[in-house]
């Protein structure tokens, strides 16, 4: 079966190198990116949408305030009503795991706050934990192009991790680990309102999911987020795709599928 224009730039962006018959006619460039942007909003949009954000309720805790709550951090009734620059120095003076201890610095989030997609990660790795923002490496410059084949710029989206500080060795998180970040993760949904969250690889999933169904069957399937109506789409990590480059095709159709989960939310 021919491939289609939008098939062969993903294809592209991800690396991968398409069969085609040896009478078909080569082309020298690459495919034009796509220009219709799935998370482009109109002015009218924009305004509703500006509107609903600046509904969502929020109390500004000074630092203070939070930092007394405990001695390792706030509570989560306390974390569920802060604006973003307390959640923010919250994390960042945040004690409540063992991973404080060897992190070089916590890694909150980044991207617009505003975003109509969210991706939501593992926790950070070596290079993360050194600049201190989410995806960045070989990683993220693939999750880039991922986000980059569907219509969307980095920029555009909110991009977190399930944990805020590193794993040693980058082992897979513990349980009271995920526990003790959880409130944050929340808060920044509920702050952002996400109309669509992409969950990338199986632990990030397993926890968003609260499942330990294999990522396989979890795939092509719309779940939601916790207590709330945001759809969650669920697609392999930019890490194990470097490692595992016959599943980028597989990773493609998760992104169509999420695409078709939100548009449907529009």
């Amino acid at each position: 079966m021919a491939l289609n224009e939008s098939h062969k730039q993903y294809l592209h962006l991800m690396g991968v190198q398409p069969w085609e018959l040896r009478n078909a006619r080569s082309d020298a460039h690459p495919p034009a990116v796509a220009q219709a942007q799935p998370g482009e909003q109109s002015a009218e949009e924009r305004t509703a949408a500006e509107a609903h954000h600046s509904s969502v309720e929020t109390v500004s805790i000074p630092s203070a305030v939070v930092n007394s709550t405990s001695a390792q951090g706030p509570s989560s009734d306390a974390v569920a009503v802060m604006d973003w620059e307390p959640l923010q120095d919250a994390v960042t003076h945040c004690r409540q795991c063992e991973l404080h201890q060897s992190r070089t610095q916590t890694v909150f989030g980044v991207g617009n706050r505003q975003a109509q997609w969210m991706v939501v990660g593992e926790a950070p790795g070596a290079d993360e934990d050194r600049q201190g923002e989410p995806f960045v490496g070989r990683a993220g410059q693939l999750l880039n192009n991922m986000l980059y084949a569907i219509g969307l710029q980095r920029e555009s989206v909110y991009i977190a991790n399930i944990l805020k500080c590193r794993p040693p060795n980058n082992r897979d998180p513990k349980s009271d680990e995920v526990a003790q970040c959880e409130a944050y993760l929340k808060r920044q949904v509920a702050l952002i309102q996400p109309k669509i969250i992409l969950a990338v690889g199986r632990i990030a999933a397993h926890n968003l999911l609260k499942t330990d169904t294999s990522l396989a069957k979890l795939r092509q399937k719309t779940f939601h987020y916790a207590d709330t109506e945001t759809p969650l789409v669920v697609t392999y990590h930019p890490a194990y795709l470097l490692r595992s480059p016959r599943e980028k095709r597989k990773a493609w159709q998760d992104l169509q599928y999420a695409v078709s989960v939100f548009k449907k939310q529009k």
